[in-house]
């Protein structure tokens, strides 16, 4: 299987030819139980991409969470009138079960500051 400048390199050559003849001559083939021709068009793809430089954060790394869910930053209020803060919240700031917080009111917003921490701490 081709990768990278090489990839790049027969599929500029190759021009104008059926997908599943460019996946063939650039190696991405395997064999069935049954003997015959399987094309692996998804992993010949993501080494296109992979070759012109971009990643698709595969691993885990570049997305947040299992499916890659961007964080909002936005909380909405529960019917029972709580305001919940996610786990991936307090992952980003190494929160800990027990942390302890003040809650200042704004006229538009509500602000966490640990327990102790000074005015200047805040800014």
């Amino acid at each position: 299987m081709l990768t990278g400048s090489e990839l790049l390199n027969k599929v500029k050559d190759l021009g104008d030819i059926s997908k599943s003849d460019l996946v063939r001559a650039c190696g991405y083939v395997s064999t069935k139980k049954d003997g015959g021709e399987r094309l692996n068009f998804t992993a010949f793809y993501e080494a296109l991409l992979e070759a012109k430089g971009v990643s698709l954060g595969v691993g885990g790394v570049g997305g947040v969470g299992k499916g890659g869910r961007k964080l909002s930053y936005v909380a909405t209020v529960q019917g029972n009138g709580n305001l919940l803060i996610g786990k991936a919240y307090t992952a980003l700031l190494d929160l800990k079960p027990g942390d302890e917080f003040e809650i200042k009111l704004g006229r538009k917003q509500i602000r966490l500051t640990p327990v102790g921490a000074t005015d200047e701490d805040d800014e």
